[in-house]
């Protein structure tokens, strides 16, 4: 959980440091550190997803231990790592700790978040 807030602090930090840094934008800039500290409590849900796939009730329902369900992404394509349901990132798996991690490849711009809101 503190991986997560730390990320989402690191992406929100990422991009405003990356505006034009003049007096004014330091001065919008610590209003946003302001309103920032707000919200970095506010737990949210980040999911990984491998791929995704249609299957029909009747397959579902013969599903059983060893089966294998077919995914349409192809292997070695990046993963999305998704919060709330929103694409932010893409990425590829890394073992770390002998536990399954993300290593982020490419994190989407605040004018696509914008565009997937619509």
């Amino acid at each position: 959980m503190a991986d997560e807030k730390s990320n989402l602090a690191n992406l929100l930090e990422a991009e405003a440091t990356s505006a034009t840094t003049t007096k004014a934008s330091v001065t919008e800039l610590r209003k946003n550190d302001r309103n920032l500290d707000l919200i970095l409590d506010i737990p949210l849900k980040v999911t990984v997803e491998l791929g995704r796939t249609r299957m029909l009730v009747s397959e579902l329902l013969n599903l059983g231990q060893g089966s294998v369900i077919e995914l349409a992404k192809l292997a070695g394509e990046p993963m999305e790592v998704l919060v709330n349901d929103k694409l932010v990132a893409r990425g590829e798996a890394v073992v770390v700790n002998e536990k399954f991690g993300v290593r982020l490849t490419d994190i989407i711009s605040p004018a696509e978040r914008v565009e997937q809101l619509k």
